[in-house]
């Protein structure tokens, strides 16, 4: 059956943030409006979320939608940066510890779950990033929150990039009321932020969150600068290398490893999720005490199951290559890769925001012509991720491309020649249908977090 093409209605149009504000007394059914604009999608070919790999995280493979649609071809949306996690040493250190520890942690970190290989992996991350003392949690997410919510108080400050990951978000409204975003990448506004609070309030805390790389934007802060400022006004730094550790920097010891402040951040928190093979996240500080106060504190250590000992033993073995010869191969295969997409974009005349990374984010703009070539890719055998409001501002729907270091520079070329391909052809059938037609009431009403953060930046 031919797709419908009425690029003025559902559901090329609307938002997420639409449903966000459910209304009615009953929880159940109020949810069938979205489950409605969202099956509609699903069967127009124009959700293109949930879609699982049917096999390893390989340059091309097969694609299954959650709705059953099958493609093959090439795969960009995978974070695995390095390619480890089809690594053989990889592989082999996850069957070496499956028969040595089983695939159980069998407790929280603090009632039996803080295996050997997790006490390793803490150890080597530390002196990987110059902070020895480090904390493993289950997840990248679980590490953002714990954080925040252990260290902060109600009556303390948080001040916020505005792009900072949904995790450090959500920890900073659990924490406290007292939570300040800033425009995206304006380190004057930080300044000015905390010189505003402390001429208010210099008994309390203030805890300053950025990241190492902005995987929406591909864009990175000068930590030197942050955290000069954070010294200059009694504040604390936390940068979040979720995407930047392992795949930038000497040894791959990410933005703060190319700035020169390893050993100077005062809190790094990151995920294994981008580059190290496995989940997982974790957090790493000079201070012994933070160290312990935040195990002790952070909800996701207390009260969720550690990570594996399978788990550890994975990222231990790729933090062993990350800062090995054999590392900076893959950062030199990866970046090359990177460099052939983007250049191909720009031959094409599509621009690719930020800098170049694993990450290579590449404006669309409205909705409808977004999710049409993004239907169009998935046809063609290149899968990307799409990103949409309120995960990124209202005219600011991208492609969130993820290469990896298994792309030869022909199989990125090939990827952004296709993507110019639909984004022109999307724009070209959707002509004629009025940019006003998308839901414009819904800004400022999105979920709970991310709206506010999209007028800012």
């Amino acid at each position: 059956m031919p797709f419908r093409e009425d690029f003025a209605s559902p559901p090329y149009t609307g938002f997420l943030s639409q449903f966000a504000q459910l209304r009615g007394p009953d929880l159940l059914t109020r949810t069938e409006p979205f489950f409605d604009w969202q099956d509609g999608r699903s069967r127009e070919g124009l959700w293109p979320y949930s879609a699982g790999l049917d096999g390893p995280a390989v340059a091309e493979c097969a694609v299954r939608s959650e709705y059953g649609r099958e493609g093959v071809g090439l795969n960009f949306l995978s974070q695995d940066y390095l390619s480890l996690s089809t690594h053989p040493a990889v592989l082999e250190a996850a069957h070496r510890a499956l028969r040595e520890f089983g695939p159980h942690s069998a407790g929280s970190p603090l009632l039996g779950g803080y295996a050997a290989p997790v006490r390793a992996l803490e150890k080597a991350i530390g002196e990987a990033l110059e902070a020895p003392h480090v904390a493993l949690f289950p997840t990248g997410w679980g590490a953002g929150y714990a954080t925040v919510t252990a260290l902060v108080r109600p009556d303390d400050h948080v001040v916020l990039d505005a792009l900072a990951h949904a995790s450090l978000q959500a920890g900073a409204a659990a924490a406290t009321r007292n939570v300040s975003r800033v425009r995206h990448l304006d380190h004057e506004a930080v300044r000015r932020q905390l010189m505003k609070i402390r001429a208010s309030d210099v008994a309390n805390g203030i805890l300053v969150v950025t990241e190492g790389l902005f995987s929406m934007d591909s864009d990175i802060p000068d930590l030197g600068v942050l955290q000069s400022i954070c010294h200059e006004w009694g504040a604390t730094l936390l940068v979040d290398a979720a995407h930047d550790f392992g795949q930038i920097g000497p040894r791959g010891t990410g933005s703060a490893g190319a700035q020169e402040m390893l050993g100077k951040v005062d809190l790094i928190t990151g995920a294994f999720s981008k580059t190290f093979a496995s989940n997982g996240g974790f957090l790493a500080t000079r201070s012994p005490a933070v160290r312990q106060y935040v195990r002790t504190y952070g909800g996701p250590h207390v009260f969720t199951n550690g990570m594996s000992p399978v788990q550890a033993c994975v990222v231990a073995e790729g933090l062993r290559i990350v800062r090995s010869a054999e590392g900076d191969a893959l950062r030199g295969r990866l970046r090359a890769a990177v460099d052939a997409m983007r250049g191909e974009l720009a031959d094409r005349g599509v621009p690719a925001l930020g800098e170049p990374s694993a990450v290579v984010p590449v404006p669309v703009g409205d909705a409808p012509v977004a999710r049409l070539a993004s239907r169009l890719l998935f046809e063609r055998g290149v899968f990307v991720n799409l990103a949409e409001y309120p995960a990124v501002p209202v005219r600011g729907t991208r492609f969130r491309v993820q290469v990896m270091a298994n792309h030869t520079p022909e199989q990125a070329r090939r990827g952004a020649s296709a993507i110019a391909d639909a984004i022109d052809e999307a724009r070209e059938r959707v002509r004629g249908s009025a940019p006003s037609s998308e839901m414009m009431s819904d800004v400022g009403r999105s979920l709970p977090i991310r709206d506010e953060l999209t007028a800012v930046a």
